[in-house]
């Protein structure tokens, strides 16, 4: 954030199931989760903003635009798809969390997320830590909530100023993943970051954030 040109109006927040969030009940779907980020945004009076989502928040970014295009002026869809692997395999981690909480599948976790270069430094157990103490209700909550989503429909018919980031490290999703996405979204554009894999914004914020406010500046925001 702190990389980012001063004066705009910043807003974060956690998912159901994560940080500060409540945590209700799993499963939870697309659904929930995208009613969680429009009522938020309709409580704090905010319309046509630019809505940057990673991962998960990117799918919670298309059918959010979809459904609310007063709310969402712009989306950036970074390291995301309009449909995230497949519901066997959700439904297989699921079951191991469940039965051996989320602890034993941090490490193989950890290299679908990061570059070799960076599981290599001190950094790395902070964000191991923060996955594994993620509380395991929430955590399997999204991941039904991913497994039961498929938005190529949806992405095909947006047309909203869409830029997508994807890194060419990420084994959570593969840059070919995010271009598929991104390329079914008439002139959006996709850029992929060298040497990065899904946290693009941790490995490398800043030319992440370099990215971002060269597509704000494209808006007219900056």
């Amino acid at each position: 954030m702190p990389l980012l040109p001063a004066g705009l109006r910043l807003i974060r927040f956690d998912k159901r199931g994560h940080g500060l969030s409540d945590c209700p009940p799993a499963p939870y779907t697309l659904d929930n989760l995208t009613h969680d980020a429009e009522g938020l945004l309709d409580h704090i009076g905010i319309q046509g903003c630019t809505f940057v989502g990673l991962s998960i928040g990117g799918m919670v970014g298309q059918l959010l635009a979809s459904r609310r295009p007063d709310l969402i002026g712009a989306l950036v869809l970074s390291n995301t798809a309009a449909k995230m692997g497949d519901a066997a395999m959700w439904n297989t981690r699921i079951d191991a969390i469940k039965a051996d909480g989320i602890e034993p599948l941090g490490d193989a976790i950890m290299e679908r997320w990061f570059s070799a270069d960076f599981r290599a430094t001190d950094d790395l157990c902070l964000w191991r830590n923060m996955l594994t103490r993620t509380p395991q209700e929430g955590y399997i909550g999204c991941c039904h909530a991913i497994a039961g989503a498929d938005l190529t429909d949806i992405s095909k018919r947006l047309s909203l100023p869409t830029m997508g980031i994807a890194g060419a490290q990420d084994g959570a999703s593969p840059p070919d993943l995010v271009q598929g996405t991104i390329a079914m979204i008439a002139g959006a554009k996709c850029h992929t970051m060298q040497g990065v894999g899904h946290l693009p914004c941790v490995e490398d914020p800043t030319q992440y954030a370099a990215l971002l406010t060269a597509f704000l500046k494209e808006l007219g925001h900056v």
